[in-house]
């Protein structure tokens, strides 16, 4: 529901010019989505929106030009985190098992990520492999994944 009313912000801001909070919560109500002044409040931190000029003495929200790349990697770490249930290693080999089908969004986080030592990623089903430049690459990644889940 979150991601979907995030969505529906990105969607309307690019579409409409809008001004205020209520004016974002109207046009929310009008696509059946009922929201309080609080939620929009944190969807638009969590978003990175900026109120920027449009050269008619008003402001309008947008997505920070500067935030857009961090709110993706933001996104990523999360996907990570979410789907990662356990973490070993195999000599320069990181082993990494997910929830059925989440295999791919980790990976694809892990290559956004700037791994020291790591040289590449495969993804199955439920399974990353991670390759390392060495053993000892393998196992301080494989401890601060632990230390983080």
């Amino acid at each position: 529901m979150k991601n979907n009313r995030q969505s529906m912000i990105l969607d309307i801001i690019a579409k409409e010019h809008i001004e205020t909070q209520e004016q974002l919560l109207e046009q929310l109500r009008q696509r059946g989505v009922a929201s309080t002044q609080a939620t929009i409040s944190r969807d638009i931190k969590q978003l990175h929106l900026v109120k920027e000029p449009t050269g008619h003495g008003t402001y309008k929200y947008a997505v920070s030009s500067s935030r857009a790349r961090l709110n993706i990697a933001d996104k990523l770490r999360t996907i990570f985190h979410e789907s990662i249930t356990s973490v070993d290693c195999a000599q320069n080999i990181v082993v990494f098992k997910t929830l059925a089908g989440l295999a791919g969004g980790a990976c694809e986080a892990l290559d956004h990520m700037d791994v020291n030592g790591m040289v590449g990623t495969l993804a199955g089903e439920n399974t990353v492999f991670v390759v390392m430049k060495d053993n000892a690459c393998a196992e301080t990644f494989c401890q601060e994944i632990r230390e983080m889940l």
